[in-house]
């Protein structure tokens, strides 16, 4: 026996109370429901690679569902004006992110002709029909009303989405925040139509002025406008590495969804959620 066995079994032998006998109490497969979850790879192909590209993509709407977890309570309490969890809960979302972003390089171990073994097989699923990534982007304050017409098959998922569609997104929170902390913000900003993308504004392009020269007096409010770059900062990078794997798997290929494919994911890069954070940077 080596010295490697023999410590595994001293450690095993060592540990005298470990449950064994699991008849009338739930096992952590069962909490985890890991029979479900671990049978939903079937895919539609057969090929080898098709696990990599189902198991990558089902990580990542596992992270959107916590990321969507997290934004939602962030925003709950932000209206409250209790920003110490806020804090916590965006400072979260980013490192998710970073979950995301790494998982478009085990995917990018994949090769085009690896790939076109199975891509006709997929019909017109797409990941640009990720119902959670418009939710992020609702909770985000980027509205696009066409979208939704992709969910109409199922009217439950439809009416969730249009609920999301019609809620104030986090910056609309966070610009509520300033006006209740005594910074002048436009009237036709706080009264804004939430279901429409958020534009740029002068009133509060002027309060986060403030805010960034006076960070001693408005730390509160510092800290808060930094967790949102950070979350749209990783939010650019997971989108450059979505469309820089897409762009070395398929070239510039339509994607399976419709989409211009890699023209389109170059586009989005031009999104901003929260713009004045961005433009300040020039000004202070």
């Amino acid at each position: 026996m080596n010295n490697y066995t023999n410590g595994q079994n001293i450690a095993a032998a060592s540990e005298k109370n470990i449950r064994t006998d699991f008849k009338e109490s739930m096992t952590y497969g069962e909490y985890l429901h890991l029979d479900q979850l671990l049978s939903a790879q079937d895919g539609v192909s057969g090929h080898h690679d098709e696990t990599l590209f189902i198991i990558i993509h089902q990580v990542s709407e596992l992270w959107m569902k916590l990321i969507l977890h997290e934004l939602n309570a962030a925003i709950k309490h932000i209206n409250e004006d209790d920003l110490q969890p806020a804090f916590k809960e965006l400072a979260r979302v980013s490192k998710i992110q970073s979950q995301i972003i790494q998982g478009w390089d085990v995917l990018a171990t994949m090769t085009p002709a690896e790939y076109m073994e199975f891509r006709n097989d997929l019909g017109n699923s797409s990941g640009f029909q990720s119902y959670q990534y418009r939710m992020i982007e609702f909770a985000l304050g980027y509205k696009t009303k066409h979208v939704l017409k992709i969910y109409e098959k199922d009217e439950t998922l439809h009416k969730e989405l249009l609920e999301a569609f019609q809620k104030p997104g986090l910056y609309d929170a966070t610009i509520q925040k300033l006006h209740r902390s005594g910074f002048a913000i436009d009237a036709k900003v706080l009264n804004r139509d939430i279901s429409t993308v958020y534009e740029s504004n002068e009133s509060v392009r002027e309060a986060w002025k403030t805010v960034y020269r006076d960070v001693e007096t408005h730390w509160e409010l510092y800290q808060l406008a930094e967790k949102l770059m950070d979350i749209e900062d990783w939010l650019q990078q997971w989108r450059f590495r979505h469309m820089k794997t897409v762009e070395r798997i398929i070239g510039f290929k339509q994607g399976t969804g419709g989409s211009s494919g890699v023209h389109y994911l170059k586009r989005v890069l031009e999104q901003y959620f929260f713009p004045e954070l961005w433009e300040i940077r020039t000004d202070i």
